[in-house]
């Protein structure tokens, strides 16, 4: 067992660039998989952290539609029986520092805190000067933030911060500094500004309350104070409205996830690929000492022990590589989670030992298993076999036929399951059941395409083009692995790349659809906040104002929010009426020309093509609101196409929802302009006309259509982050492979040059191998791309977020993916043609 230590420590040293590249792929796959992970974990603690910091102590929470809560329902809870304490608040968010923070505004009533929220009304949770947050926050225009978040505005205690309410402007002075006593607390109210309720009504220009915070002893109490809500209002628990944010945002974290593990997988191909090789290398060795007396057991150990070694520094390194990773991929997560969901306050990376050991696991467990097949392969050769170098190739090809059964088995059984299943979770284990498959079929499907390959490399390099396409077959135990992380590489890149490509597609051919007004109108926001504040309404005044010009010929009122039904809380659009609105819609079931009229009259509801996925809700089903005049039930009239909100949303005419709830809020409008209208001179006159009033964004849907594409894009970023590093990961596996061969053909190649080979045509015959190898993998990768981007468009984005699209195939997206095969095994050939073309004739004849 000694020696075995010895020759193995002695084998890993002499090879260390080898070892050092498998060692890197699994760095690489590690860092890709923690990234993501502490990157979504960061995003997700830091929401927590927040909604649980706003919501305190609180046992339930009583809240109603877009309308809010009357002043009146808090004193009537006040008095309720069984509450043991109640605390009115508003919540929304502002925007500070010229567009440049977005701020979550907490609106409390001070005497009434002390039960719910520990930093509200105690001196030790403030800094110094202040005399408490129930008398702070009593002085006209006061508010607290904590001393980061002062920090980051460039704020000290006394002075004023300027605020933008959906294009009201305002100001508060900071009249306290919140100074939490630990980490999570202060990552809990980073971003946070506490006011009084009455401050925080007229900074928002709400009426009434977002929510009445309630303790309550136990669940019979809840139902008692049902007894005392308006219509409309209903009683939640507290966790109820983080759970439901939560988990709007499950298929975007998995889906990231899902990516970033194709990273790790490439990795433990390489680890494959380095292992099998070492075994060959060592064949001889290993051949002798069984022959010397080492057992089966002793052999597999030491390999499994390498790999164990290969895989905890793999391991080592992804960790700190994912670390530095992660800190920017955080804001590209929380960016993307702002732009589709809702704002989230996180700016720096939180390591946590789940995400650490997750990493580090898959990593070394990956590596483990990676190398059983090579391991067991050095167990059980007889040693006399083990002492000749062509029975491992002999011994591949004869188990090439039971590798591809495999191989489609799998992928049957991937595809099986996608069929059969529901779930998003599911969706994705077929997905990669495919994609596995798909990878036990490279090896055969190589051999096949060099057989095709060869005549053609022949009439082209001559003798070395076909020299080249046989040594790829020759050593397919070392090509094999690399190719089939290539190939897969390459196919999640075409596979990705046309499932963006068509949701782009789709997503320009419904806003040309859907913006069917000439001007939109919402409130201005300055800078960039990367989502809406939540505190989005127009004026009246401006509203007067807009439909009043003498351009505008028809005004399109729109209400966007979440109002109660018996099933749980729903997103609602109320939308007003006009000659365009019938056709701005693509309706997937129910036909306008029979229910229109219902719609209008506010008698039927549509629903969004995600929300019906979601919620099994079908044209015809019926949905009960719990509406300001009582519990009403509509039917659902139709389903349209909408990629506005993966949560899914109802839709209903803007008088219907007037009928039902009392309230005028108007969050965006569309105006149709006249026929003899100049669009620019209208825009001219309404920014003129409202300027006074509110600061609104006023543009006409061509620019609209431009910025939602390029939320798009910036949505889509990360996925192009994580398609670079998987194919980063899969370039490395290429090298190690030809690093591999460049080792091993050492001495063939060093008798071909005393035979008469040059320099230069060892090189080329090298370099047309590395080509040929990329060829192989493009050409693999187009069928299996289109495949990876099928099943992502029918199931797992249609699963994920409930939306269908268009398959859009484009000849440029193709040639890109067989070119960047072709390039990526040529790049990583540069190195091992050069070493292999100034292999010494004189040293391979000396060890012959």
């Amino acid at each position: 067992m000694t020696l075995l230590r010895r020759s193995s420590l002695r084998h890993l040293w002499h090879h260390r660039w080898q070892t050092g590249l498998a060692v890197l792929g699994v760095g690489l796959g590690v860092a890709v998989v923690l990234a993501v992970d502490l990157a979504v974990s960061s995003a997700r603690r830091g929401f927590t952290l927040s909604a649980e910091a706003v919501a305190g102590r609180a046992t339930h929470q009583v809240v109603a539609g877009p309308g809010g809560l009357p002043d009146s329902t808090y004193v009537r809870l006040r008095r309720a029986e069984g509450v043991i304490a109640a605390a009115p608040v508003v919540d929304g968010d502002v925007i500070a520092a010229d567009g440049a923070v977005v701020l979550r505004v907490l609106g409390v009533d001070p005497f009434a805190e002390e039960p719910f929220r520990r930093y509200v009304g105690r001196r030790d949770d403030l800094a110094a000067g202040a005399a408490g947050a129930a008398a702070v926050l009593i002085g006209a225009r006061a508010g607290l933030l904590t001393a980061a978040t002062a920090a980051r505005l460039g704020l000290a205690e006394g002075d004023w911060l300027a605020l933008d309410a959906g294009g009201r402007r305002d100001s508060v002075r900071v009249a306290g500094i919140l100074d939490p006593a630990d980490e999570a607390s202060r990552l809990a109210l980073e971003g946070l500004l506490l006011l009084d309720i009455g401050t925080a009504q007229v900074v928002l220009g709400r009426q009434g309350l977002d929510r009445v915070d309630l303790i309550l002893p136990d669940d019979a109490a809840a139902a008692g104070v049902r007894a005392n809500l308006p219509p409309g209002a209903v009683v939640r628990e507290a966790g109820e409205a983080g759970g439901s944010l939560r988990e709007m945002t499950r298929a975007f974290d998995l889906n990231l996830r899902a990516l970033s593990l194709l990273a790790l997988i490439f990795g433990i191909f390489l680890i494959y690929n380095s292992v099998t090789f070492s075994v060959v290398q060592r064949r001889r060795l290993l051949g002798t000492l069984r022959a010397l007396g080492a057992t089966r057991r002793q052999v597999f150990g030491i390999v499994q022990v390498e790999a164990l070694f290969m895989g905890l520094a793999g391991s080592a390194i992804g960790v700190a590589l994912g670390i530095v990773l992660g800190s920017g991929m955080v804001r590209l997560v929380t960016r993307t989670i702002q732009d589709l969901y809702f704002v989230v306050s996180v700016r720096e990376l939180v390591l946590g030992p789940g995400p650490l050991a997750r990493a580090v696991g898959l990593g070394v467990l990956g590596t483990l298993v990676a190398a059983v097949p090579p391991a067991w392969e050095a167990a059980t050769t007889h040693p006399r076999a083990a002492l000749l170098r062509s029975e491992l190739e002999a011994g591949l090809r004869r188990r090439l036929p039971l590798v591809s059964a495999a191989g489609v088995l799998l992928a049957a059984a991937g595809g099986l399951l996608l069929g059969l299943s529901s779930t998003v979770d599911a969706s994705f284990a077929g997905l990669f059941g495919v994609i596995i498959g798909a990878a036990l079929l490279t090896p055969a499907a190589t051999v096949g395409l060099m057989r095709v390959l060869r005549p053609l490399a022949g009439r082209a390099f001559g003798v070395l083009g076909r020299m080249a396409a046989t040594g790829v077959t020759a050593g397919l135990s070392r090509t094999g692995p690399a190719v089939a992380a290539l190939t897969i590489a390459v196919a999640v890149t075409i596979g990705v790349g046309i499932m963006v490509g068509s949701f782009r597609g789709s997503l320009v051919t419904w806003l040309e659809r859907t913006l069917s007004a000439d001007l939109y109108i919402s409130p201005a926001r300055p800078g960039s906040t990367g989502g809406a504040t939540g505190s989005d309404r127009i004026d009246p005044a401006a509203v007067s104002l807009l439909a009043a010009d003498p351009g505008v010929a028809e005004v399109r009122r729109y209400r966007r929010g979440e109002v109660p039904t018996v099933a749980g809380p729903v997103d609602l659009m109320a939308i007003g009426v006009d000659s365009r609105l019938r056709s701005h819609f693509e309706y997937l079931e129910g036909d306008p020309a029979e229910f229109w009229s219902d719609f209008v009259a506010g008698r039927a509801i549509m629903v969004s093509e995600p929300f019906a996925f979601h919620r099994g809700v079908r044209a015809g089903d019926r949905l009960t609101f719990l509406a300001d005049r009582g519990a009403v039930t509509l039917p659902v009239a139709a389903v349209f196409r909408d990629y506005g909100s993966d949560r899914g949303m109802v839709m209903m005419s803007y008088g219907g929802y007037r009928g039902l709830w009392d309230d005028p809020v108007i969050t965006t409008m569309a105006l149709n302009l006249r026929p003899e209208a100049d669009a620019e001179a209208v825009m001219d006159r309404l920014r003129a006309g409202t300027a006074g009033v509110q600061a609104l964004s006023i543009r006409p849907n061509a620019r609209l259509r431009e910025a939602s594409l390029v939320v798009f894009d910036r949505t889509f970023a990360i996925t192009q982050v994580l398609r670079l590093l998987a194919l980063i990961v899969a370039f490395v596996g290429v090298l190690s492979a030809l690093m591999a061969l460049q080792l091993e053909r050492g001495r063939e190649l060093g008798v071909l040059r005393a035979n008469g080979l040059t320099p230069g045509q060892v090189w080329a015959m090298v370099a047309s191998q590395t080509g040929l190898i990329g060829v192989a993998a493009g050409l693999m990768a187009l069928p299996l791309g289109l495949v990876v981007a099928i099943l992502m468009i029918e199931f797992v984005n249609r699963r994920s977020f409930g939306w269908s699209m268009h398959l859009m195939v484009t000849p440029a997206t193709l040639l890109q993916g067989l070119a960047l095969a072709l390039a990526a095994a040529l790049l990583a050939g540069v190195y091992p043609s050069w070493r292999m073309s100034r292999t010494s004739p004189a040293e391979a004849l000396r060890s012959e």
